[in-house]
């Protein structure tokens, strides 16, 4: 990113509310309440029809929820924003909205667990087929691409595998085929990243994570940059004849997310708008002892491998530092001789905390192959490539030279 493309963060903060609060709060209220009074019939079936733009039930809309999704937009630059209440359920509702039976989807099975789980299990058992491909390889991503694809996905930076695509070079060839490109880019935020220069045209976050500062929350966005024709796709051809662009967000409002029910609650929304305001000095401070870290660990006796992309070892280190800058994420994985010394490690562990998540204030770490992967057969194991000696750790925002010495404890 340039410094002109830099995270707007005083816009975020500064960002008047959507409706002027009438007791002046500088920090939008917390609207908890399930419905919504109106005065006459005729007001109420306006904004039932969508007319007015009033608010009529909290899993349809809310203001409090509205308000944050407006601060995302200015962070991000995204034309339309939906919060919903989960990563999990970001990626399923996204799917929800575009794929239908006998569509299929282009992606890798290098994947996070449950987002593999989605594709290889429960998209599969209504009729949409996923091709697993290797998408660092283009030609291979071609040759899985055809009329009946209805989006190529992935991660940005997989999770745990650790692996970067070119997504110039996957976009210019979704668009050529006419696919959208589809990307969860959680591992790396706005101020390292923003996915419209890279030509993603819908992005998905679990704001769990970096956004809801230290893991106060659940929650996922669905950000759509309206750069995709959506007269492409068979699901949406009709209504992007209509209203054209906005194709995916009108299917995905007036439609999937009632109908899933899936939103992001009020109370929620509250609590990642205060972690939205102090993102960018959050990210910087892990990211940087996360690189700190993983050079650390490289010169560390007893650790076989580190995968972090922003070491200048590592074999996707010019990708990424393209795509990324200097601070690929905080998050890294290492490998120690076995599963056996994972477990002894781990166990040894006083600042470190055994626990799953990613982007929390604390560090966290974790063994993905018994864990996130653990009710997986041998042969999904297989597929999605995460051995039984690697160990996850996100960084948080300890005190670097703690966080070595409890390695070094814990090694010894």
């Amino acid at each position: 990113m340039t410094e002109k493309d830099a995270y707007p963060i005083t816009d975020v903060i500064s960002k008047p509310f959507l409706q002027k609060d009438v007791h002046g709060a500088i920090a939008m209220p917390v609207y908890n309440t399930a419905a919504f009074e109106f005065d006459t019939a005729e007001e109420m079936e306006a904004a039932f029809l969508g007319k007015s733009g009033k608010h009529t039930y909290t899993r349809i809309s809310n203001p409090t929820v509205e308000d944050f999704e407006s601060r995302i937009q200015t962070a991000s630059g995204a034309k339309h924003v939906a919060t919903v209440a989960s990563g999990m359920a970001a990626i399923s509702t996204t799917f929800l909205t575009m794929a239908s039976a006998g569509s299929n989807i282009v992606t890798t099975s290098h994947l996070f667990g449950n987002t593999f789980s989605l594709f290889n299990v429960t998209l599969k058992a209504f009729g949409v087929q996923v091709r697993f491909c290797n998408l660092l390889d283009i030609n291979d991503v071609e040759k899985n691409i055809d009329e009946k694809t209805c989006a190529v996905f992935t991660e940005i930076i997989t999770n745990p595998q650790m692996e970067v695509a070119d997504l110039a070079a996957l976009s210019e060839l979704a668009h050529r085929k006419g696919v959208p490109l589809i990307a969860d880019t959680t591992i790396v935020p706005w101020p390292a990243f923003l996915a419209s220069q890279w030509g993603v045209d819908i992005e998905i976050v679990a704001s769990t994570k970096y956004i809801s500062g230290g893991a106060t929350s659940i929650g996922g966005l669905i950000l759509d940059y309206q750069t995709y024709d959506w007269k492409q796709s068979s699901r949406l051809h009709d209504l992007a004849m209509q209203v054209g662009n906005k194709a995916f967000q009108v299917k995905l409002r007036s439609e999937v997310a009632r109908n899933i029910g899936a939103m992001m609650a009020p109370q929620v929304a509250y609590m990642q708008n205060l972690g939205l305001e102090t993102l960018d000095l959050r990210f910087q401070q892990a990211a940087k002892t996360c690189l700190e870290l993983a050079r650390f660990l490289e010169a560390t006796p007893r650790i076989k491998a580190v995968k972090y992309n922003g070491l200048s070892t590592n074999p996707f280190y010019k990708i990424s530092k393209k795509q990324f800058g200097d601070y690929p994420g905080a998050m890294l994985t290492f490998s120690l001789k076995d599963k056996a010394e994972c477990y002894a490690f781990l166990n040894r562990l006083k600042i470190i905390r055994r626990a799953t998540n990613l982007f929390d204030n604390k560090s966290l770490i974790i063994h993905p192959e018994s864990t996130i992967y653990g009710t997986m057969s041998p042969e999904f194991k297989k597929m999605v490539d995460v051995p039984d000696d690697m160990l996850r750790l996100s960084v948080g925002l300890e005190r670097l030279d703690d966080l070595k010495a409890d390695i070094l404890q814990a090694l010894e």
